[in-house]
């Protein structure tokens, strides 16, 4: 078992998980929408790519352009990257559902082993979960997701919507009993409720020693930033 930490990109996040991810594991980012999730994922894929590590964006909401122009606002530029295919953009279609499972299933671990991927973001599972029939197809689709990665020895990030009901909990229920560590970001109001704050958790996260306080952090024109010695108010 390996001790290396992969780097989220995010300095105070980063401390606050000791290093770094565990190399290998599976992370559900959870949040609503507006918290973050896609651009921390981003983050995630670029801080690699300033490493050489090679990454796949799997998205089934947004295009290659509309990735690469998101990436573009925080001063971010993957076109080289893929051009010297370092990074792949993969765009799923929910629309073709049987296809779009098949494909992940049949063409996933092989490619992340063939190309020495060592980064994966899959944006979003909520959406892919919504793809299934019933909750068994949607637990076991999930469960072999999960597998395939984590035999093809990457690290990956499964961004989740939270529930309406209880925003602690993803919105099948299911990603985070099956993932590795779970990162939970929140819209708080202050205490004088004349604001809005944003919130990081890191609810579990196996192998590693790692902070289990709240911490704020901000959305800015270099992306995500926490401030791991605040305190939220």
């Amino acid at each position: 078992m390996t001790d290396e930490k992969i780097t989220t990109g995010v300095a105070g996040l980063d401390e606050m998980l000791g290093g770094g991810i565990p190399a290998g594991q599976i992370i559900a980012l959870m949040g609503s929408c507006g918290t973050g999730k896609s651009t921390l994922s981003l983050q995630f894929i670029w801080d690699g790519l300033q490493k050489s590590e090679k990454g796949i964006f799997i998205s089934l909401e947004e295009d290659a352009e509309a990735i690469k122009k998101s990436a573009q606002t925080y001063g971010w530029d993957i076109q080289p990257y893929l051009d010297n295919q370092t990074l792949t953009l993969v765009k799923l279609e929910p629309s073709d559902a049987k296809s779009t499972i098949n494909r992940i299933n049949s063409e996933l671990p092989s490619y992340i082993k063939n190309n020495e991927v060592k980064r994966v973001v899959f944006d979003s599972v909520s959406l892919l979960s919504m793809l299934f029939d019933n909750d068994s197809e949607r637990r076991s689709g999930l469960f072999d997701l999960c597998r395939h990665i984590k035999d093809s020895g990457a690290t990956a990030l499964f961004t989740a919507e939270v529930s309406s009901e209880n925003p602690d909990v993803s919105r099948d229920g299911l990603v985070e009993y099956v993932a590795d560590g779970v990162i939970l970001l929140r819209y708080n109001e202050t205490s004088d409720g004349s604001d809005i704050q944003l919130s990081v958790r890191i609810v579990k996260m196996r192998r590693t020693n790692h902070s289990r306080r709240i911490k704020p952090y901000d959305i800015t024109n270099n992306g995500i930033e926490v401030h791991s010695k605040a305190e939220v108010f």
